[in-house]
C-alpha cells in the first residue's frame, strides 16, 4: 500500500511530470502578474502590495513556483540521500533570498544615502549573501559526493527497513504540504483583497508565506528520523551529523522571525554549520574505512 502511494507521489515519472507542470504554471503566472501590474498602473484595479508597483517585481511570482518544485524535491530526496535532502533545504533558502532580491529591486532608491535606507541595505545584504550561499552549496555538494565515492565496508542489514520508513514519512508529507500550501496561498489572497482582515503575522512579510511552516515541519520530520535512526545505527559520528543537520534547519527556521542583517547572518550561519558538520563527519568515515583495510 505504502509502496503504491509512494510510487504515485514520488516516482521518477511523477517528478518529471511535476517539473513540466510547475514550469508551465510559472510561465503563466509571470504573464498574469505582468497583466495585473498593468491594470494597477492604469488605475483599473487596486491591490495593496508592492509586488504590483514595478514589472521587475513580476519575476517574484514564477520564482515562487520554482520554490514549490524545490519543496517537492526535498521530499523526493528524503528517502534517497540525507545530504541531498539537506542540500535541497539549503537550495530553497538560497532561492528565497534570490527571490527577495527581485522584489527589493523594485523598491530601490538610488541615492547618496544608500546605507541609511532600510530596503537598500537589505538588498546589499541579500546580494552578498546569495554569492556566499552559492559557494557554500558548491562546497556542501562537493563534500557530499566525495563521501559517496568512499566504498562502504559494512552494510547494515536493517538499512532497507530504514529506507522503507523514510519512504513512508515522505509519502505522508506530500498531502500535508499541499494542504499547507493551499491554506497559506488562499489566506494571502484574502489578505491581499481585504487588507483590513490581515489573517496572520506571517503575512506581514510575504517572503515568509508557507516557508516558515514548511521549515517547522521539516524540523519535526528530522527529529523523527533521528530517533528512528537509533534502531539502525549507534555510530557516534552519524548521530552527531543528523543532530547537526537538525540544528542547521532550526537556524534557518529562526531566520524567518527576524529581518535585516540578523536574518542574513542566521541563514549563512546555518549553512556554514551544516557544511562543517558534514566535513567532520566525512573525516570520521574516512578514518573508519582506513582502519578496516
Amino acid at each position: 500500500m505504502i509502496r503504491d502511494i509512494f510510487s504515485f507521489f514520488l516516482s521518477e515519472t511523477t517528478k518529471k511530470r511535476s517539473e513540466k507542470i510547475i514550469l508551465s504554471i510559472a510561465i503563466a503566472s509571470f504573464v498574469i502578474h505582468l497583466i495585473l501590474i498593468f491594470l494597477v498602473d492604469s488605475k483599473l484595479i487596486y491591490l495593496e502590495s508592492s509586488l504590483f508597483d514595478s514589472p521587475i517585481a513580476a519575476i517574484y511570482t514564477p520564482f515562487s513556483f520554482i520554490l514549490l518544485y524545490e519543496v517537492y524535491l526535498v521530499i523526493y530526496y528524503l528517502p534517497k540521500s540525507i545530504t541531498t535532502y539537506i542540500g535541497k533545504q539549503y537550495e530553497i533558502i538560497t532561492l528565497i533570498i534570490i527571490r527577495r532580491i527581485f522584489k527589493d529591486l523594485s523598491d530601490l532608491k538610488l541615492s547618496s544615502s544608500w546605507f541609511e535606507i532600510k530596503n537598500d541595505l537589505q538588498f546589499t545584504y541579500d546580494i552578498i549573501a546569495s554569492i556566499i550561499l552559492f559557494y557554500l552549496l558548491y562546497l556542501f555538494y562537493r563534500k557530499s559526493r566525495k563521501m559517496q565515492e568512499v566504498p562502504l565496508k559494512i552494510i547494515n542489514s536493517n538499512i532497507d527497513s530504514f529506507i522503507t520508513f523514510k519512504k513512508a514519512v515522505a509519502t505522508c508529507l506530500v498531502p500535508v504540504l499541499i494542504i499547507i500550501a493551499v491554506y497559506s496561498f488562499s489566506n494571502w489572497i484574502s489578505a491581499l483583497i481585504n487588507p483590513e482582515i490581515m489573517i496572520g503575522a506571517s503575512f506581514k512579510n510575504i517572503n515568509n508565506i508557507f516557508f516558515d511552516e514548511f521549515f517547522t515541519l521539516l524540523i519535526l520530520v528530522d527529529v523523527i528520523l533521528l530517533l528512528a535512526s537509533f534502531y539502525y545505527t549507534d555510530k557516534f559520528h552519524k548521530v552527531i551529523r543528523n543532530s547537526g543537520f537538525i540544528i542547521s534547519t532550526i537556524l534557518i527556521r529562526l531566520s524567518f522571525s527576524v529581518s535585516g542583517l540578523l536574518n542574513t547572518v542566521l541563514i549563512v550561519g546555518a549553512i556554514v554549520f551544516g557544511l562543517l558538520i558534514l566535513i567532520i563527519h566525512n573525516k570520521f568515515e574516512e578514518e573508519l574505512n582506513q582502519n578496516m583495510i
